[in-house]
């Protein structure tokens, strides 16, 4: 998950809090270095909108149960899962996470998203390092411009 520098200061528990009745949207190709930046280059694949309370009690495996308004969404066009930006009601972007198959923060019951075939979350995660779980060697190992280098563990 990369954090809005808006929200940067915030526990995971408040980042929670801020979800709730927030959308939730997933766009193909890669996402931005950072929440800040806006999103260029990628369609909106799908829209989803988080219930209130946006999080039910974990599940056994540690993962998130989401709450949404709908699950599954109709897909907005076709393409493969990159990444998700959460933004407020308000427009506010709280946060991107990594989307798609595999082990992301964000995994869907479908590997693509087709126009108005069902898109559904199956499993959520969050990952607060914003790494990228299947190339750590890659994606947290190279500078970003405005980040320091990681710190070795």
């Amino acid at each position: 998950m990369n954090v809005a520098s808006e929200f940067a200061q915030k526990s995971l528990d408040e980042i929670k809090e801020l979800l709730a009745g927030a959308t939730l949207t997933v766009y193909s190709v890669a996402r931005p270095t950072s929440a800040d930046q806006p999103v260029d280059r990628s369609g909106k694949l799908a829209t989803f909108t988080f219930a209130t309370p946006a999080f039910n009690t974990p599940s056994e495996d540690g993962s998130e149960v989401p709450s949404f308004v709908a699950n599954p969404v109709p897909g907005l066009d076709a393409g493969t899962p990159g990444f998700a930006r959460a933004v407020t009601a308000e427009g506010t972007v709280i946060a991107d996470f990594s989307a798609g198959p595999g082990d992301r923060e964000i995994k869907f019951a479908e590997v693509t998203v087709s126009t108005n075939a069902p898109v559904k979350v199956a499993k959520f995660k969050f990952n607060p390092e914003g790494g990228w779980p299947e190339r750590e060697d890659y994606y947290d190992s190279h500078p970003r411009p405005g980040f320091e280098m990681p710190k070795v563990r």
